[in-house]
């Protein structure tokens, strides 16, 4: 099969033949149709995350697949050859920048069947990743106010959308020539980053969710009322208080593939609550093209890597 390969910490990628994926007792065998460009790729390949994440070579990027399922282990009864499906393999490095990948059975779900398999790949890790942070560690409830930075992001747009149906009162920062769009996805306020400080237009706000860090992380926990959460996809690690902000707490976490948790989220997107946002879409031979696009920061959505 042909799969996007790098054989060392930055070095360029190249689409090559590889050994087909074996199929375990408790996984399935996928033919990808799409695969989708995430920040922890590009991070992952020039080895910023070395330390947490070591890669083994030669190595194949990709969190995101969409496809349909060719091979089912012996032990799976939840799903079936033929299924049209998608998933999140992180935080495991098996890589879907591949024209098949294996993945265990629970990290799987059938895919939204109004979504074509570009727009499924593009919703998995930015999805779970919004949903698990606003439900799993921040407990959201419906008439909370949440800020969400980055508005126009991968798991910002997505994460708007999710708030949204959950009941919140949604902010979030963005360019001002995007306020259109982040309104139209479900934003209540909106805060442009380029002439406002946040921490100027909002008070009293339940949660945090940061993909920023940094300076934007520290100025964030002024915003908190009494009791509330920054939830953060960037370090450092734990669930910490934060000093002179009573009962409010620091909490950076990682997300982990769930079928169920996918079958939520194709909920939303039948019902009309969810929908992908995609900036644009490579074929598998401009794998190297994708990434460095989305390495710009530049891409409103999600930049998607079609096999087929």
């Amino acid at each position: 099969m042909r799969a996007a390969v790098q054989n060392d910490y930055g070095a360029a990628i190249a689409v090559e033949d590889m050994p087909m994926p074996s199929v375990t007792p408790d996984s399935v065998l996928i033919k990808v149709h799409a695969s989708c460009v995430n920040p922890a790729d590009n991070k992952l390949r020039l080895g910023d995350l070395r330390d947490m994440m070591p890669l083994q070579f030669p190595h194949t990027p990709g969190f995101d697949v969409s496809g349909e399922i060719v091979e089912v282990g012996a032990e799976v009864t939840s799903l079936k050859k033929g299924d049209e499906v998608y998933a999140c393999c992180f935080p495991s490095l098996v890589g879907c920048f591949a024209e098949y990948v294996s993945l265990k059975a629970s990290d799987v779900a059938v895919k939204p069947p109004s979504l074509s398999h570009p727009e499924a790949a593009s919703l998995p890790l930015v999805a779970l990743t919004a949903y698990q942070g606003l439900t799993e560690h921040g407990n959201l409830k419906s008439g909370q106010k949440v800020l969400i930075h980055a508005g126009t992001g991968g798991v910002g747009s997505v994460a708007i959308q999710i708030a949204k149906h959950l009941g919140a009162h949604v902010a979030t920062t963005c360019s001002g020539r995007n306020e259109a769009k982040v309104r139209a996805l479900g934003a209540d306020t909106v805060i442009d980053y380029r002439t406002q400080k946040f921490e100027d237009v909002i008070t009293d706000y339940d949660i945090v969710l940061d993909t920023i860090g940094g300076e934007t992380r520290e100025r964030s926990f002024s915003v908190l009322k009494e009791g509330g959460l920054v939830l953060s996809i960037l370090g450092p690690r734990g669930d910490t208080p934060i000093p002179g902000k009573a009962g409010c707490r620091f909490i950076f976490y990682l997300i982990h593939g769930s079928s169920t948790d996918l079958d939520t989220l194709s909920g939303m997107v039948e019902t009309g609550a969810l929908h992908p946002v995609i900036d644009r879409a490579y074929p598998l031979s401009q794998v190297k093209e994708a990434l460095d696009y989305s390495h710009t920061g530049r891409a409103q959505g999600k930049v998607v890597v079609n096999m087929v």
